[in-house]
């Protein structure tokens, strides 16, 4: 029986036999910046011990990673913490980080039995945290809705779960219809009215390079991907912190070029497949990034930053460079190193693949004396 994308998607990914809840984890599928390089994690190192200092070292320092996997990402954080080499450790500090800091691991798979217990693991975002959310990949596997234009307006888009047959259901409702108008250029599927609703007040991204929305009365999108839903989790994980930075990277696009067809795809086995919400694949679409930016600068009342994870991993000191031939001379075995690092780098770094995904970065409850170090993330 056809149902909304939204259910649909929920019950394939983390319904009792969902994909994400019962298989063997995300890594066993496809390949994120996380399962990529460890060069991945040590930025992130880099971060925690910067935003530590400009927190002015509090006790506890949460690191929580929302959508977590198999808590990969958790377990090498945690290990470069505790690790004497740990980057950028701060003598200003009056408890070493690795005695402060709380990791935990969001998810709703069962907690995997080799997962070391430093880590806690939970269904739900903790309250009151102070230092580092992240999402990585996250908000693309929010369940969302699909929409259709019509000639009388968008119509909801059903889907067959067990084979990923789609049919036309009702109109949207007034709030999908509210972030259509706002979010995804389609003059044509809008009543003239709401013409002037089409960009939305507001900041546009740092350095984004977004396009104004279209004004073609002929243009009109075959489908829309709502993201309502991804703004409201975007938000609510940011109510969750009181003090610190709310980190989200992902697969997005931005207003003046949201993508005609959408974005909905799967993936199963390492290969890309057919979108059909059975449980047997990944149901992810690309992320509205500059919708759920706005909705959690509403929420934390402070300006966010945007840019792609090329520009943010180089300034985290990831910059995929050839380590210099002189280093060959004095130290062949470090050269080497270097060498593999810097080709680990280049990967997550290449502006086609995973240097291309959006870096989102949210403050909360920063004071005027900690700007300085969130003005270095406006990349």
């Amino acid at each position: 029986m056809s149902m909304l994308w939204r259910d649909a998607m929920q019950l394939a990914l983390y319904g009792p036999a969902g994909f994400f809840v019962s298989g063997a984890g995300p890594a066993a599928h496809f390949r994120t910046s996380v399962h990529a390089s460890p060069v991945f994690a040590s930025a992130l190192l880099r971060l925690i011990h910067q935003l530590d200092a400009a927190l002015d070292h509090p006790d506890p320092f949460d690191v929580v990673d929302v959508g977590a996997g198999r808590g990969e990402l958790l377990d090498a954080l945690s290990v470069g913490v505790a690790s004497p080499e740990s980057a950028e450790p701060s003598p200003a500090a009056p408890v070493p980080l690795a005695r402060r800091v709380r990791f935990t691991a969001v998810e709703l798979a069962a907690r995997p039995a080799d997962l070391p217990d430093r880590i806690t693991w939970t269904n739900d975002i903790p309250a009151g945290i102070t230092g580092l959310l992240l999402a990585t990949e996250w908000l693309d596997n929010v369940p969302l809705d699909l929409a259709t234009c019509t000639e009388d307006g968008w119509h909801h888009l059903l889907v067959d779960p067990t084979t990923g047959e789609e049919t036309t259901g009702a109109p949207v409702g007034q709030e999908d219809a509210a972030w259509l108008r706002a979010w995804w250029p389609g003059p044509a599927c809008v009543d003239p009215g709401a013409a002037a609703q089409a960009v939305p007040d507001g900041p546009s991204p740092a350095g984004s390079g977004a396009r104004a929305a279209p004004t073609d009365p002929t243009h009109r999108p075959e489908r829309a991907e709502i993201g309502r839903t991804r703004d409201e989790a975007w938000a609510d994980a940011v109510r969750h912190v009181d003090r610190g930075l709310v980190l989200a990277v992902d697969y997005g696009h931005l207003r003046g070029a949201r993508p005609i067809g959408g974005s909905l795809t799967g993936y199963r086995d390492g290969r890309q497949v057919a979108p059909v919400p059975d449980g047997s694949c990944d149901i992810t679409a690309h992320v509205a990034i500059d919708s759920v930016a706005s909705a959690g600068e509403r929420v934390a009342r402070c300006a966010y930053s945007l840019g792609s994870q090329r520009d943010a991993l180089r300034a985290l000191g990831a910059d995929g460079g050839r380590p210099p031939l002189s280093l060959a001379g004095r130290d062949p075995v470090g050269y080497v190193r270097a060498l593999a690092e810097a080709s680990a780098a280049a990967e997550l770094t290449d502006s086609a693949g995973l240097g291309g995904h959006w870096w989102l970065w949210q403050p909360v409850g920063v004071h005027r004396r900690d700007r300085t170090f969130m003005a270095r993330w406006r990349v």
